[in-house]
């Protein structure tokens, strides 16, 4: 069958195995040329590592000079009758074949990475493929519901007290439409921070102990986004702001617990990216369309693989301590939030509107981003050449 990309809104309706394949193949050829990992981990659980920061951080520890033997779970929907299946089961595919090319193990686990059954399953992969010992953790879930035990909580993108507006650049049609959200309920709140606050990574880690499964010096991440005055009222004052600081009070907790396997725990605070999430928060993609534009001027413009490369690279490996700022948090988003950056990006939203939004922000950059995350928009994948589904259906990730 020939697939097509189909937007609708800004929700991705399809993937395209090759795209997926290619996206990845670029992550691992920009973590071979970079600066490379000195004494890193070698053998490395990533929660949530089929997209995003977390495939990011597969390929970088993998192929950017630590040469780990990854376990990733995920939860991807596969190639069916129904549809073509999503973008994160054919990046687990291929980033399998690429690694186990290179010497490297790479297990992919397809689970509920909240359910204790998953934590089981990822504890006994680790007795059989590591030696029963993980020296990084990466907790990179990003999932909008959460069932445990009869319960099932939904995470929410509102603000908090105040109702707020913003625009949203529509990539099914291209138009800029207005929005206003209105406030979170205080249960609205609450279910947004059992989803995406650090319960799940701090179970994560204590399933992890209890089992013996901590390597001495083993250290865990977490991803987290704070952004400039701009956002806040969205982000850090709303929903999302409020789970990523349980996830923050989170890491301290679990520095205490890792301290006593000479490791550590940290809250990495990064740079604003296209993601499934970001392209639906009003207000947040005309603030990243104007930022790319100015970043790429700059020359510090960075996508996941490169914030990942610079993370291991300089403040987790190759340093005689990590550095953090006096709230304990790993700050990859310098770029993003030095003065001058945001200086030329508020002056550039300030002139956006509904006309004008192609012409002086990085539109283009925008959608293609949001392209290649789901396996389009590359330039050397022929999308007019049908794609065998059956073959990847048959296939066992």
């Amino acid at each position: 069958m020939i697939i097509k990309s189909v937007i609708d809104g800004v929700v991705a309706r399809t993937a395209h195995p090759l795209g997926c394949k290619e996206a990845v193949r670029q992550q691992i050829e920009y973590a071979e040329s970079s600066q490379q990992i000195v004494d890193g981990p070698m053998r490395v659980l990533i929660i949530g590592g089929s997209s995003g920061f977390g495939l990011a951080s597969r390929i970088a520890l993998t192929f950017g000079g630590s040469k780990a033997d990854t376990i990733s779970v995920s939860f991807e929907k596969g190639p069916s009758e129904k549809g073509v299946g999503t973008a994160g089961y054919y990046n687990n595919h291929y980033f399998k074949k690429f690694a186990e090319q290179a010497g490297r193990t790479a297990i992919n686990i397809q689970g509920d990475a909240f359910s204790p059954e998953t934590k089981a399953q990822v504890v006994e992969a680790i007795e059989t493929y590591f030696e029963g010992e993980v020296d990084l953790i990466v907790y990179s879930l990003a999932s909008g519901i959460r069932h445990d035990s009869g319960n099932v909580w939904r995470s929410v993108i509102k603000p908090i007290g105040e109702p707020v507006s913003g625009s949203t650049l529509v990539l099914e049609n291209d138009q800029w439409q207005d929005s206003t959200l209105t406030p979170a309920s205080a249960e609205e709140v609450d279910a947004t921070v059992k989803v995406m606050g650090g319960e799940d990574w701090e179970a994560w880690i204590d399933a992890l102990i209890n089992s013996e499964s901590i390597g001495s010096g083993c250290k865990t991440i977490a991803f987290s986004y704070i952004g400039p005055c701009a956002t806040h009222p969205i982000y850090l004052e709303g929903t999302l702001g409020a789970a990523k600081a349980d996830l923050h009070q989170t890491s301290h907790s679990l520095n205490l617990k890792l301290a006593n396997f000479d490791g550590g725990a940290y809250a990495t605070v990064c740079k604003a990216l296209v993601t499934k999430a970001s392209a639906y928060i009003p207000g947040f993609s005309p603030y990243i369309a104007a930022l790319f534009k100015v970043m790429k001027e700059q020359g510090t413009h960075e996508g996941c693989i490169e914030q990942m490369q610079r993370l291991f690279t300089t403040k987790l490996y190759n340093v005689d301590h990590v550095p953090v700022d006096n709230e304990r948090l790993i700050r990859i988003d310098n770029f993003e939030l030095d003065p001058e950056t945001q200086k030329e990006v508020t002056a550039l939203l300030a002139q956006l509107n509904e006309s004008n939004f192609m012409q002086l922000a990085d539109y283009e950059g925008f959608k293609r981003e949001f392209l290649n995350l789901n396996g389009f928009g590359f330039d050397n994948v022929d999308y007019t050449k049908k794609v065998d589904i059956d073959n990847y259906i048959s296939k066992s990730l």
